[in-house]
């Protein structure tokens, strides 16, 4: 196996009650479809006081490409790649979400131990320690909450997201979210943007993690 790094400390996620009133400021019930109050209800009622648990948005109802955009660093609003206009196709593979537009996820991982592995020497690994990987989705929403969550050298993959293939077959691509470096088609002007972007199944990057997490409810 590749040579791994130590996992960095990050602080607490807020309240699920906190997380929901910035859901609301960002405007993600109206893209979403969920009233506010419902939302806010449905924080309070999940609230447990432990300050491990994310606040997520079913991605039928808040996809990729409406919630990349909320993302904030530097001043600068997230993105997109160009070369993945599929990006909402990328759907849970193997995993299976509640069955509601509104769900927390539990005991979040960087997976900075799993830099310099690929998605294919990954997935084995989280799956032998009763983990599941993270959905690009829920990779913006931890983002969004936590901005710590994304630093240079220490950004994740969301290898949860897959794309199927009209003949059944998995897309080799592996969403990401990382920091653009503004080069590229990615623009100058989004140097420091929070990036949502792919990378290859078999590739290694030293800067990337790999997400996860103990549940869903």
């Amino acid at each position: 196996m590749p040579e791994t790094s130590p996992p960095a400390d990050l602080p607490p996620l807020p309240p699920l009650t906190t997380q929901a009133e910035h859901l609301i400021a960002l405007g993600v019930p109206d893209l979403a479809a969920i009233p506010a109050d419902e939302l806010r209800a449905f924080a309070e009622k999940a609230e447990r006081g432990d300050g491990g648990t994310l606040l997520a948005v079913h991605p039928d109802r808040a996809p990729a490409s409406a919630l990349a955009p909320l993302l904030r660093r530097a001043d600068k609003p997230g993105f997109a790649v160009v070369d993945m206009p599929d990006v909402d196709d990328f759907a849970p593979d193997g995993i299976e979400l509640p069955d509601a537009p509104l769900y927390v996820v539990t005991g979040i991982d960087r997976g900075d131990q799993m830099a310099n592995w690929s998605p294919e020497e990954a997935l084995p690994a989280l799956t032998e320690q009763t983990r599941t990987p993270l959905l690009l989705t829920e990779g913006i929403h931890w983002v969004l909450q936590q901005p710590a969550a994304l630093e240079r050298n220490r950004c994740f993959m969301t290898i949860g997201s897959r794309l199927r293939k009209a003949n059944g077959a998995l897309d080799a691509r592996t969403p990401a979210i990382w920091i653009s470096n503004g080069t590229g088609r990615d623009g100058r002007e989004r140097r420091d943007a929070p990036k949502v972007g792919w990378c290859w199944w078999g590739n290694r990057h030293t800067w990337l993690g790999f997400a996860s997490t103990t549940g869903r409810r």
